[in-house]
């Protein structure tokens, strides 16, 4: 896969599924390492890289959520084209999530093989009034977002040298975020699971349940104890989840 856009942190599996990661809002392909560590050596799973950040510091960030989407969806339709007919599946948290739904869409209104599963984690499913509640671009404002969802990057926030690298990402991703507008349409035939922390500060258990209405396919909802960031605290049972979920497609298919 292109090199630019995904990234591997455990050799690649040859014969197996692949899982595509989509990471959430200000984060980066390495935030699904220890996730891709958990998972079966057979799965061969890769994490997006979007611009503006790590490695790609330098490419401008997306500031609007259709046009990274795009970006996407056409590195992959690439990818099909190489490889035609090797199954695939979809995890996205948070940000990452909606990434994941509509790339998903996309595919399928070009007609395009799509996921055989979706994994959406930490975040409800769109709707006619999504949109994040974060109407500015400040600074302080998105710090200060980031800080309440907790997880992994506080340490992150409280360095100056660091933050100023971070910031342009996370700051283009809280704009396409916040500007996103939810178009209706056909729902997937792909199954979805969606995964969500019982103490979710950005969304309630109810809430991620309602996924179920984006597909004509099987639904499973997953809840986990904690926060925005729960996956940390259970890489081996979302790991199982995902196993449980691409296993079940393979009987049915």
């Amino acid at each position: 896969m292109n090199s630019t856009w995904f990234r591997r942190f455990t050799p690649a599996a040859a014969d197996g599924p692949r899982l595509i990661c989509f990471p959430h809002a200000g984060g980066s392909a390495t935030a699904y390492a220890p996730l891709e560590r958990a998972l079966p050596g057979d799965l061969d799973v890769v994490s997006v890289q979007y611009p503006g950040r790590q490695d790609r510091y330098r490419d401008a960030p997306y500031t609007a959520l259709p046009a990274l989407v795009e970006a996407v969806a056409g590195e992959l339709a690439r990818e099909l084209a190489v490889r035609p007919g090797r199954p695939y599946a979809f995890f996205g948290h948070s940000m990452g999530a909606l990434v994941a739904f509509e790339t998903a869409r996309l595919l399928a209104r070009r007609e395009l093989p799509g996921p055989q599963h979706l994994f959406l984690s930490g975040r409800a499913a769109p709707n006619a009034r999504s949109s994040t509640r974060l109407q500015s671009y400040d600074d302080a404002d998105v710090v200060a977002e980031v800080r309440k969802l907790g997880g992994t990057d506080q340490a992150m926030l409280a360095n100056p040298e660091l933050l100023e690298m971070v910031l342009p990402g996370l700051r283009a991703d809280y704009r396409a975020l916040s500007t996103y507008v939810w178009c209706a349409g056909e729902p997937l035939s792909a199954p979805v699971t969606a995964l969500i922390g019982d103490s979710d500060p950005m969304v309630t258990v109810p809430e991620a349940q309602t996924w179920q209405e984006h597909t004509t396919g099987e639904f499973a909802l997953k809840v986990f104890s904690g926060g925005h960031f729960y996956i940390g605290d259970h890489l081996g049972r979302v790991a199982g989840a995902i196993t449980e979920g691409l296993l079940a497609d393979a009987v049915a298919s």
